[in-house]
């Protein structure tokens, strides 16, 4: 037997040994049954309107954010189905099934609206279509470095390679997870490599977002999400007009900070493409607010998140002057 081979045995054991220990320890939250799978929430704060998170695609960011959060109102961050702490959901992953689960989550959990929803990248799909569905649910809406299904959907030839690329990334990291080579990256501390601003946040949130990034489920889901973008697109065409509900939208700079690896991708034509995305979402609602998120890439809750927190202080100024 080769060496590779005894060399992931042992990384397959030691990451299955880990995730039965993980899976022992106190959760965050609470795990709340939608109908025979469970959705991870977790509350802190007090107040109201509550502040109801909605993630990037594939990530759980939420944490990072749930302390300064909480210091302006109640806030829930909840895992979608398939990441975190949460089960796996025997329906598509699309848009409007989020939503859906979502609404149902906050209905079980006795969490009252009205809500702030905030909708990071991906999560800004679900939150329109949620808005859409629920009107009389909202209050408000928190838009950080949306996307638009308009541009999105016609994507050019470059984009949709890169697409096909990270998809294909994903895939190749539900091998990785479940062989236990991404927990040995976390360990090597590859994450604060990649993304030095992790190391501003506290290591409890640390560690439930790395949590989730080790197993095999949320590469699947995140796949899965990735695939269907189109699918949500079509979807969430139907939320182009929320009336005045109030929403702030956070621009990023950039696509991408640029590091040395961003030489490789089509950083110009995602740029371009994000413009066109921030003209088109101002046409949302009749109270758009767009604020600018200076030296952010578009994963402005690690990069500015004060911007964040600025945004939905704005948005409880308006609905409790």
């Amino acid at each position: 037997m080769s060496i590779k081979v005894i060399l992931l045995i042992a990384t397959t054991l030691y990451h299955a040994i880990a995730c039965q220990i993980e899976n022992r320890q106190t959760l965050p939250g609470q795990l709340i049954d939608i109908g025979g799978y469970r959705l991870h929430l977790c509350i802190a704060g007090k107040g109201n309107p509550t502040i109801v998170l909605d993630h990037s695609l594939g990530g759980v960011e939420g944490y990072f954010l749930i302390e300064e959060l909480a210091k302006l109102s109640q806030v829930c961050i909840y895992d979608r189905a398939g990441y975190g702490w949460s089960d796996r959901s025997p329906h598509s992953r699309t848009s409007e099934q989020i939503a859906r689960e979502l609404d149902a989550l906050l209905t079980q959990a006795q969490i009252k609206p009205p809500y702030i929803l905030i909708g990071n990248s991906f999560g800004s799909y679900n939150v329109r279509l949620y808005a859409h569905l629920f009107p009389q649910k909202v209050a408000g809406i928190v838009l950080t470095d949306g996307l638009h299904e308009t541009e999105m959907l016609k994507m050019p030839i470059p984009l949709k390679a890169l697409k096909l690329f990270f998809i294909s990334g994903f895939v190749m990291s539900v091998l990785g997870s479940i062989l236990g080579i991404i927990r040995l990256l976390r360990i090597c501390g590859i994450f604060e490599r990649l993304k030095p601003e992790l190391r501003n946040f506290s290591p409890n949130s640390l560690n439930w977002v790395k949590h989730s990034f080790c197993r095999s489920k949320h590469w699947m889901t995140m796949s899965q999400e990735m695939i269907n973008l189109e699918i949500s697109g079509h979807q969430v065409s139907a939320a182009n007009n929320l009336g005045a509900i109030p929403i702030v939208s956070i621009k990023a700079s950039s696509f991408f900070r640029p590091y040395f690896w961003t030489r490789f991708i089509p950083l110009k034509s995602a740029n371009q493409l994000r413009e066109k995305m921030h003209i088109e979402l101002e046409n949302l609602s009749t109270d758009f607010l767009q604020i600018e998120a200076k030296e952010s890439g578009h994963f402005v809750w690690l990069d500015r998140p004060d911007a964040l927190v600025k945004a939905v202080r704005i948005l409880l100024n308006k609905i409790n002057p």
